[in-house]
């Protein structure tokens, strides 16, 4: 899909067509947003992370229907990733 296709009203991002590709992104936890302790991890150098799957998904995503379990608690990071810019449409090209 081209640049031109993906910024048409017809392509825009919305959420019943994100197919949560940047749940796939590695997410530092840098501020405290409430994100329950089953979903963060630690690494070997003690910062927090979101927990991820074996295949490399956010645990906190619900792969039935592509949506956040914890949305109103999500990291900081993902608050400030808009949906429909510039990162949201590389990852989109990438995945899809």
């Amino acid at each position: 899909m081209s640049t031109a296709d993906q910024s048409s009203p017809q392509s825009a991002v919305t959420c019943a067509n994100c197919q949560a590709c940047c749940c796939r992104l590695e997410v530092m936890l840098i501020t405290d947003t409430g994100v329950p302790e089953r979903f963060i991890e630690t690494d070997k150098w003690g910062g927090e992370t979101m927990a991820r799957l074996d295949d490399g998904w956010c645990s906190a995503l619900d792969r039935t229907t592509m949506l956040c379990t914890i949305y109103e608690q999500r990291p900081w990071v993902c608050r400030a990733f808009a949906m429909g810019g510039h990162e949201c449409l590389a990852e989109r090209a990438e995945h899809l």
